[in-house]
């Protein structure tokens, strides 16, 4: 059985397990997790009951995925991809149908209208998402391609930054040299922080000019085959004032902390906590303003959570970002983010090639 066939199968007993006879899914994501198929949200729905599944799309698509779906996945190409649905509910005897919670209200209501008048039509909240929370083979191949293409790149970079280029120079430089390296795009837009811009957690590149003395935070993430990394370091523009020093080395220990405890049935408050602590003995607790991490994959967010407020529990497959930072207003921050697999007896690092000891760019 190939992978997206186990995709479908693992949806199917999902659905006995709620007491569903069919789901239908238009999340681009979902489609592409489930079938392969590319289209983006809005360009097809995917109708999948307990035995039997079709992707519904139109004709732009037709060549493409015709001979190419999942095998046991029919392929309608119409126009009317709500009719078709609806159509194809009745055929099936569907009664308990869901869908999901995300999709927009007026196609909801669009949708219930045409829906058999016996059929119960109800959202059903991140059934696919948390499927894809857990990673198979294929996948952990992509995200640690995509995580290789990042780390060649980025150590590129940092061959080439200097004082005075600007934030946006910066950013740009790394997206052309992860196309470079084989990546596809970026899965947001990079993030280059210097100086007291550096205090900003998601701080866009700008046309500041990176400066002597200062620190500079680089976030980004790039797809590979669909899937994406997501790292973040800091480095130094020469020497810098001995308190962003000390909350670099805060950070990074609060990192390792957070790595060193993650295994199947942690609590994913547990690892956000580890690196919490670390950070509040230090006594720059306040200076930490989001959760410790949180899953990638298809999207550059997904589940599980490493925050505080989360119920979450590891299991292995799943891929998180580790990212603990300290920001200081008005004077700089820090922010080191790993991307971690979770395996069946620990954890291993796909970023670990990339160092962390602070890298000084002399004048």
């Amino acid at each position: 059985m190939g992978f997206f066939e186990q995709r479908i199968q693992n949806l199917q007993k999902l659905l006995i397990n709620l007491d569903l006879d069919g789901l239908l899914i238009g999340d681009g994501m979902n489609m592409r997790y489930l079938t392969d198929f590319k289209g983006g949200t809005g360009d097809g729905l995917l109708l999948v009951s307990r035995e039997q599944a079709v992707l519904i799309t139109d004709a732009r698509y037709e060549n493409e995925y015709q001979d190419a779906l999942p095998a046991g996945v029919a392929f309608d190409v119409t126009r009317g991809y709500d009719e078709q649905a609806a159509r194809r509910v009745k055929e099936w005897g569907l009664k308990r149908l869901g869908f999901e919670a995300s999709m927009p209200y007026d196609r909801y209501e669009r949708l219930d209208d045409l829906m058999p008048i016996n059929v119960a039509f109800d959202a059903v909240p991140g059934a696919v998402e948390a499927l894809r929370e857990v990673k198979d083979e294929m996948e952990v191949a992509a995200l640690k391609r995509a995580a290789a293409a990042s780390i060649k790149a980025f150590e590129q970079l940092v061959q080439e930054i200097k004082v005075g280029m600007t934030e946006k120079e910066v950013a740009n430089r790394l997206d052309a040299l992860q196309k470079e390296y084989g990546a596809d795009k970026a899965s947001f837009d990079t993030i280059v922080a210097s100086g007291y811009r550096a205090a900003l957690p998601h701080g866009g590149a700008s046309d500041k000019q990176l400066a002597a003395g200062e620190l500079v935070t680089i976030d980004f993430g790039y797809y590979v085959d669909g899937y994406t990394s997501d790292i973040t370091r800091t480095i130094a523009m020469g020497s810098v004032d001995p308190e962003l020093s000390k909350i670099y080395d805060i950070v990074r220990q609060a990192n390792e902390n957070a790595l060193a405890v993650i295994k199947p049935g942690l609590s994913t408050a547990e690892v956000d906590r580890v690196a919490r602590d670390y950070i509040q003995e230090a006594g720059y607790g306040a200076a930490f303003s989001h959760a410790t991490g949180h899953g990638a994959g298809l999207d550059i967010h997904e589940g599980p959570v490493l925050s505080t407020r989360s119920s979450d529990e590891l299991v292995a497959g799943n891929l998180l970002t580790v990212e603990p930072g300290i920001y200081l207003a008005g004077k700089g921050g820090v922010r080191i983010e790993d991307d971690v697999l979770v395996t069946p007896t620990g954890s291993e690092n796909l970023t670990a090639a990339l160092s962390k000891d602070l890298l000084v760019i002399d004048d």
